[in-house]
C-alpha cells in the first residue's frame, strides 16, 4: 500500500479529513463549480468523431495488412499492431460507457457496444455495470468489484481464504502479476460469454448478435488465412498483448493504493482522490494510457471528455492542496514498482492463521527520486485515513 504524507500531516495537524459528501457547500459542491465554470465539462464531438475516425481507419488498415501478408510469419507483427489498436478501441467504448463523447443513452451505448461488442469482443453491458460499482465504492472492500480477489488480492485475508494452488499463487503474484496479464484478454472474452448467457432482455441478445459477429469473423479470418500453427500462434500474441496492454493502463491507477473498509463512511471527494493515482507524463503518455493517467480527475468528474482531463489537472491539485487533500501522482514506472510492492507485501503479510480482511502496509516503499513531493510512502490499513 502505498499514501501521500500529507495524510498523516493532515491528522496530525487537526486537517480536513471528512465533510459532507453533498450539498451546496461541499467541497466537492465547490470543486464542481469551478471545473463547469471552466467549461471543462463540455463535450468535445470534433474531437471524438476525428479520434473514432482515425482508429476505425487504423484499425482497417491492421486487418488489411492481414489478409495481404497472407499465410507468413510476418503476420506476428499485425498481431502485434492489432493488440494495440483493440486496447485503443476499449479506451473509446471507456469513454463511451462514461457519456464523455455524447450524452444521450442510446448514442453512448451504440458507440460503446460497436467498438466494445463488435470488434473488441467484449461485453459493452458487462463492463459499464461492473465499472460502475468501481467508480462508486473504490478500492472499498466488498464493493468494489475490482480488488475482489479472485485472481490478484489486495489483502492477507483474500489470500487466506483461498486454498492450495491459489493461495500460492497469491503468495508470489507480484512476480506472476505481468505474466497473468497474458491471460487477461482470454478472461475478458470469457467473463462477457459468461455474463451475457446470464441476463435477458433486447441489449442481451443485441449485444450477444454483436459478439457473435466478432468473435466467428475474427476465428474464421485468423484459421483460414493463416496455417494450423500459426493461427494459434498469432491468437496468443494478439490476445495476449492485448491484455498486458489493457491490464497495464489500469494497473497504475488504484493498486497499492489505500484500501477503505466494508462499512467506513468517506466522502465523495476524499473516496476518490485518496483512492487514486495519477501518472506523470506527455501528450505521448495521454494517447497510450487512454487518459486513465488523470484517474483523480476521471474519477471525480467520470463524464469529462477525456481532452479535457489534462487541463482539469491544475485546479483540482490546487483544490486538494488548500484542503489538505492528498494529490498522488508519480511516473509510470515508479507506480509500476508501488504496484508490484503492494502485491508482494501482501503475499507476504499473509500467514497460516485467519487474518483481518485488511489493507497490507510496506513499511520498506521508496520514495520516486525523480520527483520526491509526489512520490508515495507506505499506506496505513484499511480505514486509518477515515476514522479520525
Amino acid at each position: 500500500m502505498t499514501a501521500d504524507p500529507a495524510v498523516g500531516a493532515a491528522r496530525r495537524g487537526g486537517g480536513p479529513l471528512a465533510s459532507p459528501a453533498t450539498g451546496p457547500r461541499s467541497d466537492y459542491a465547490q470543486l464542481s463549480r469551478t471545473v463547469k465554470e471552466a467549461g471543462l465539462l463540455r463535450r468535445r464531438p470534433v474531437y471524438y468523431s476525428l479520434k473514432i475516425g482515425l482508429n476505425l481507419v487504423l484499425l482497417a488498415a491492421g486487418w488489411a495488412a492481414f489478409a495481404v501478408l497472407g499465410r507468413s510469419w510476418w503476420q506476428m507483427l499485425v498481431a502485434v499492431f492489432l493488440a494495440v489498436m483493440f486496447t485503443q478501441t476499449g479506451f473509446i467504448g471507456h469513454d463511451a460507457g462514461h457519456r464523455q463523447i455524447c450524452g444521450s443513452k442510446r448514442a453512448a451505448g451504440l458507440i460503446g457496444r460497436i467498438h466494445g461488442n463488435l470488434l473488441i469482443g467484449l461485453s459493452y453491458g458487462w463492463w459499464v455495470a461492473k465499472h460502475n460499482r468501481h467508480h462508486a465504492h473504490p478500492n472499498q472492500i466488498g464493493r468494489d468489484p475490482d480488488i475482489g480477489g479472485q485472481a490478484i488480492a489486495f489483502t492477507p485475508g483474500q489470500i487466506q481464504a483461498r486454498r492450495r494452488v491459489g493461495a500460492w499463487l497469491g503468495r508470489y503474484q507480484a512476480w506472476l502479476f505481468f505474466p497473468m496479464l497474458l491471460l487477461e484478454g482470454f478472461h475478458l472474452h470469457i467473463a462477457s460469454m459468461r455474463a451475457l448467457r446470464s441476463h435477458s432482455g433486447t441489449a442481451r441478445w443485441a449485444e450477444a448478435s454483436l459478439l457473435t459477429v466478432h468473435i466467428g469473423g475474427y476465428l474464421t479470418a485468423v484459421f483460414v488465412v493463416l496455417s494450423p500453427l500459426q493461427a494459434v500462434v498469432f491468437l496468443v500474441v494478439q490476445q495476449g498483448l492485448f491484455g498486458v496492454y489493457l491490464g497495464s493502463s489500469f494497473a497504475p491507477n488504484h493498486k497499492g493504493m489505500p484500501v477503505v473498509g466494508q462499512d467506513e463512511k468517506v466522502d465523495f471527494l476524499r473516496r476518490q482522490a485518496l483512492t487514486s493515482r495519477n501518472i506523470r507524463g506527455s501528450v505521448l503518455t495521454d494517447l497510450a494510457l487512454g487518459g486513465l493517467n488523470y484517474q483523480i480527475e476521471h474519477h471525480l468528474f467520470p463524464s469529462m471528455p477525456r481532452p479535457n482531463l489534462r487541463h482539469a489537472q491544475a485546479p483540482v491539485r490546487a483544490f486538494c492542496a488548500q484542503r489538505g487533500i492528498p494529490y498522488s501522482q508519480t511516473s509510470l514506472l515508479a507506480s509500476y514498482a508501488q504496484v508490484l510492492r503492494h502485491l508482494h507485501t501482501t503475499g507476504r503479510t499473509a500467514g497460516p492463521e485467519p487474518a483481518a480482511d485488511t489493507a497490507a502496509a510496506d513499511q520498506d516503499a521508496a520514495p520516486d527520486p525523480g520527483r520526491a513531493e509526489d512520490s508515495l510512502p507506505p499506506a496505513p490499513q484499511a480505514g486509518a485515513y477515515w476514522s479520525q
